[in-house]
């Protein structure tokens, strides 16, 4: 078990980069127990917080409009999130060495079960300001938990599991995806059944339940920090490039989650189930496309920047038709929505799949030491980011949709995409020239892109949140 778990330093990761493919799904089929705890503790942790997570979207916007909080407001609690979300995730990443993977893994998931809890019971509260108050604060220190949680699983992952990184992560994105697909309408069932409290309590004491287990399963890691700061990793014009196409994924996931219930219940007169079986079209086809297009972009590496621009003019397209913009003249119609959310999910697939691992790329080549330290640096960079968008997509949002419509303000988060856009193609996007094909290929294994599903793992928590 030892020799699975000291695994820090970038010669440990040099040795592990030669090994043969196969000798690494041999050591799988032969995990340890403790590997095999592990791989149920990381799965469960995942499918819990995806499902915690996305249960707000098909009622709280409506819970919350009923106490009469403004829908710019609403947008704000959403936006609160990904705020706290963004300074966790810097000093966290910046310091999970310090602090230990396991006890900030634990910790996090202890915070945010409670702040579930509480979060279920905050319709008790008498005045709208008490409520939006209340909002506030157990949004944001349940996004430190979250970020704790998921931050730190990635790197238990890559510590216990060195020569399957690749495999577990793909086979994790599962519970996941799960998670994400389950979670809408499971808490617009729950809501309709049995109001606003239950599925707050129910999924948070779920979570809190996982506590002891993983006390009990995980193992103690350990490795040196190495050197690098998040200043010198956003220093280097690829990364920021790069970073602008996170914020858009993030920007347009942070809009539809705050603004999407509202406008379909108003427009189609839809329940808050039948609202939870909408967001399903954005998660399931990206879950679903994901390894098609993590495979075609590991075997063809210079398909990758074209993936990036394909998927967003796709998603582009897809929020200037989800309103759809008043310029079209076009009449609302439940199958295009539908058909929109759907092609805005697998764009974003298409997009988001070699972002993550194209930084970590720019980073070793530019000098950074290969191990957790890096990996947390870049985490920590990404989930800020991923975080600025989650803030700017419903807060943003949240004001258009106010003050014009959801239809304008859909078209100006295709706006954003197209913007993206621009600076991604290679005519426009010079940085992208800088990393050749051959130069991706030298990606490490901890970070190879053909683990296509490390956005969904290091960052939805720096999810539609």
């Amino acid at each position: 078990m030892d020799d699975h778990i000291n695994h820090g330093d970038s010669k440990e990761v040099s040795q592990t980069d030669s090994r043969a493919p196969n000798e690494s799904a041999v050591s799988l089929r032969r995990m340890s127990k403790q590997q095999i705890f592990t791989l149920i503790s990381m799965a469960s942790v995942n499918f819990s917080s995806m499902i915690c997570y996305s249960i707000l979207g098909p009622f709280f916007p409506n819970e919350a409009k009923k106490k009469g909080v403004s829908q710019t407001i609403i947008g704000l609690i959403f936006g609160c999130y990904a705020i706290f979300n963004l300074t966790a995730s810097l000093i966290l990443g910046k310091y999970i060495v310090q602090i230990g993977p396991k006890f900030m893994l634990i910790s996090g998931l202890f915070v945010s079960s409670v702040c579930t809890i509480l979060f279920g019971l905050l319709d008790r509260c008498p005045g709208m300001i008490d409520f939006i108050v209340l909002c506030f604060i157990v949004r944001s220190i349940d996004a430190v938990g979250f970020s704790a949680a998921m931050t730190s699983s990635f790197a238990i992952i890559a510590k216990v599991f060195p020569n399957n990184i690749a495999t577990v992560v793909g086979s994790l994105e599962i519970f996941t995806g799960l998670g994400l697909i389950i979670g809408p309408p499971m808490g617009g069932i729950l809501y309709e059944s049995f109001g606003y409290e239950v599925p707050f309590i129910i999924l948070g004491c779920f979570v809190l339940l996982m506590v002891p287990f993983n006390i009990l399963v995980l193992p103690n890691l350990s490795a040196s920090p190495t050197g690098g700061s998040l200043i010198q990793l956003f220093a280097h014009p690829k990364i920021v490039l790069l970073c602008f196409v996170v914020f858009t994924l993030s920007s347009g996931l942070a809009f539809i989650d705050a603004t999407l219930a509202i406008f379909a219940t108003e427009k189609f007169q839809l329940s808050a189930g039948f609202v939870g079986l909408l967001l399903i079209g954005v998660s399931l086809p990206y879950c679903l496309s994901s390894p098609l297009l993590g495979f075609a972009s590991d075997k063809y590496p210079s398909l990758r920047k074209w993936l990036v621009v394909m998927g967003g003019i796709g998603t582009a397209a897809g929020f200037c038709l989800l309103g759809p913009t008043p310029i079209f003249h076009i009449s609302h119609q439940l199958w295009l929505f539908v058909f929109m959310l759907t092609i805005i999910g697998f764009s974003l697939g298409m997009t988001g799949i070699p972002v993550f691992p194209e930084i970590i790329t720019c980073a070793y080549e530019n000098g950074f030491e290969e191990g957790l330290s890096t990996l947390g640096l870049v985490s920590g960079l990404f989930g800020a980011v991923w975080s600025s968008g989650m803030f700017f997509g419903p807060t943003f949002g949240g004001f258009i949709t106010q003050t014009l419509s959801f239809e304008w303000a859909s078209a100006i988060e295709g706006a954003i995409g197209f913007l993206s856009v621009a600076s991604s193609c290679p005519e426009a996007g010079p940085c992208w020239r800088e990393g050749s094909s051959a130069g991706l290929d030298r990606t490490p294994k901890l970070c190879k892109p053909n683990q296509p599903d490390l956005l969904l793992l290091l960052s939805i928590e720096y999810p539609f949140t």
